[in-house]
């Protein structure tokens, strides 16, 4: 196998990884190794190479954007939303995905709690915001392995 090719392996496995490990980007590594795959070997052709680099910029869509959307699907605002994400991305780097979740959680239960002083309804919001960001987690998956699973085929198949 190539060195190239081996290569882009290498990063399409680790585009999978990164959807579960904190810090590696796994849509970005996904991205890559397809595009290196596809510089060296020309597959695959036009039509599924877009729908792959589709699928792989959704992942990075998903990856970067996952504290705010989950914050914001539990019905926050978008300033809380905001702050849910950023606070979890600052304590994904201090304690990993567990400071991811609770730094969402946590945000969005604080923010929630001081504006409506409802116990009830605040942890409701928080533990839909956290359930989003690990939903966002499996996504990153399923389209990080889809990707993988496509190169692997075209390539073994």
């Amino acid at each position: 196998m190539d060195l190239l090719v081996a290569a882009a392996f290498a990063l399409l496995a680790l585009g999978v990884a990164g959807s579960v490990l904190p810090l590696l980007p796994s849509g970005a590594l996904s991205l890559a190794g397809l595009l290196v795959y596809w510089w060296q070997t020309g597959e695959p052709g036009p039509l599924l190479l877009f729908a792959l680099v589709s699928l792989a910029v959704t992942a990075v869509a998903v990856d970067w954007l996952a504290g705010f959307v989950g914050a914001r699907a539990s019905g926050v605002d978008t300033r809380t939303a905001v702050a849910a994400g950023l606070v979890g991305f600052a304590l994904l780097f201090l304690a990993g995905p567990l400071g991811l979740l609770l730094g969402v959680a946590g945000t969005v239960f604080a923010v929630e709690f001081r504006e409506n002083q409802d116990v009830e309804a605040s942890a409701r919001r928080a533990a839909y915001a956290t359930v989003g960001v690990i939903g966002s987690a499996a996504m990153q998956v399923v389209l990080t392995v889809v990707v993988l699973g496509a190169v692997l085929w075209v390539q073994f198949g």
